[in-house]
């Protein structure tokens, strides 16, 4: 099992940002997919029309989202922490953590979060 941390500027503040990770409709918006998700510990989500599924665990507004990654039977979750960290232009710092990775999904996992998930934000912002 492998971890991943990495951080990356939004241009959105953290606020707005936060609303895009957890509100449904605005998920919607920016991945072009179907998600589900409830700022709810212990719900279900699922984002990308099912590619990634889950459960909420913890939600701090504007500032933290803890959720469980579903990689088929494995026994240990693979928990992501997404922590929003203001910065001095209006922008947002993200920090991604994910443990619990299986080594054979590592890159895959990395690529996704930089190529597809952040990118994908990033673009949503940008003026």
């Amino acid at each position: 099992m492998k971890d991943f941390k990495k951080y990356y500027r939004v241009p959105a503040e953290p606020d707005i940002l936060y609303q895009a990770l957890t509100n449904a409709n605005t998920i919607r918006l920016w991945t072009g997919e179907e998600a589900i998700m409830e700022e709810i510990p212990g719900t279900i989500f699922s984002l990308w029309d099912g590619s990634i599924t889950g459960i909420n665990i913890e939600f701090a507004p504007s500032q933290k989202i803890v959720q469980h990654w579903d990689f088929g039977d494995q026994e240990t979750p693979s928990v992501v922490t997404i922590k929003l960290h203001p910065d001095k232009k209006g922008l947002t710092s993200l920090e991604i953590t994910q443990t619990n990775i299986p080594d054979e999904d590592f890159e895959n996992i990395a690529n996704g979060w930089t190529d597809i998930y952040i990118s994908s934000l990033i673009d949503f912002y940008k003026e």
